[in-house]
């Protein structure tokens, strides 16, 4: 047993030793693997090929100076050195961030660029308010948007590729968002029905009426594509999809040329023709939460700050309901 402390204490003693000497990106693809509980589980959230994070992994290795994994069956996991190492990349991997927002609040002027992962309809319909505001307020802060699937962009915050990332909520298909993010709700965007010039749909109606209706709706592997299938579901139908699109702006375009019917979201409307397209209220409304979610101690640099206040002023600019300030909701996670 004392052989065994003896051993442990000489571990974290040697991690500490090594830290500055250790990659930080190996320390979160360690992590990763750790989370995952293998190394292809991995490389699908890291976006590297298993080959990539094995490479990683064998350099981490070498710098501490024993193997972080190893083979059971099929499969591998933590030795001993790679849960203790996994332990303490949590500690170095904050601290990185904590270090990074003190520096920032040190400088007498605010200079930083940041990245945003954005899906579709807040790209168009919120981040050029976004960048007009920061231009405005904090002219020092450059900030650049990529567009990515919802489901991509948690590993992509976590990971540090994207700074900030928004994320979608819908009641009829929650989804649930990780514990180590700090989520921050924007407000709530309405969800009403698409339907072509003409229709006999007007405000209140049911989704049960449009049971019978040619869908044109994305596919089941998407984030809306299931919220929408389940809200129809729990109406007491499946939709009859006839065009399966991922586009917004696709679907509307085939509303409007009376290809059938789709949903739209208050954020969507901009993707709507000028011509061809009524939106009709529903009786029950349907809406989905906009969320803004970045790593946790990220949410101390003053530039982040600035970023989500700059994104609640444009949330409460769109019209987007049950708006809350980033810095004190009661939904924001650490």
């Amino acid at each position: 047993m004392r052989s065994v402390q003896v051993q442990r204490t000489f571990l974290y003693t040697g991690v500490w030793m090594s830290c500055m000497e250790l990659s930080l990106r190996r320390l979160r693809t360690l992590r990763e693997v750790a989370r995952q509980g293998g190394v292809n589980a991995a490389a699908a959230t890291l976006h590297f090929s298993p080959s990539a994070v094995s490479q990683q992994l064998e350099a981490l290795s070498t710098e501490v100076g024993a193997p972080v994994l190893e083979r059971v069956g099929r499969g591998v996991r933590l030795t001993e050195v790679g849960r203790v190492l996994t332990e303490h990349a949590e500690i170095l991997l904050a601290a990185e961030q904590r270090a990074c927002a003190a520096v920032e609040g040190a400088r007498r002027s605010l200079t930083a660029h940041l990245t945003v992962g954005v899906f579709p309809a807040a790209g168009a319909g919120l981040v050029p308010a976004v960048i007009d505001d920061l231009r405005t307020r904090r002219p020092g802060i450059t900030l650049s948007s990529a567009e990515a699937d919802v489901e991509d962009v948690v590993a992509d915050v976590r990971h540090g590729h994207l700074d900030l990332a928004l994320l979608l909520d819908y009641p009829d298909a929650p989804e649930p968002w990780k514990d180590d993010l700090a989520v921050v709700p924007l407000g709530q965007d309405s969800i009403d029905l698409a339907a072509p010039t003409g229709t006999a749909y007007g405000p209140g109606t049911d989704l049960e009426e449009l049971a019978d209706e040619d869908w044109i709706l994305s596919g089941a592997d998407t984030y809306w594509g299931r919220a929408v299938r389940t809200a129809c579901r729990r109406a007491g139908f499946e939709p009859r999809v006839r065009h399966r699109v991922d586009s917004s702006a696709t679907a509307l375009a085939m509303v409007a040329a009376g290809l059938g019917i789709t949903l739209v979201s208050e954020l969507g409307r901009i993707f709507c023709p000028p011509t061809g397209v009524v939106v009709v209220p529903l009786a029950r409304p349907l809406s989905r939460r906009i969320l803004i979610t970045h790593l946790p101690h990220t949410g101390e640099r003053p530039s982040v700050r600035a970023v989500l206040d700059a994104f609640a002023r444009a949330a409460a600019a769109q019209g987007l309901t049950d708006v809350r300030t980033p810095g004190g909701s009661q939904d924001e996670r650490p």
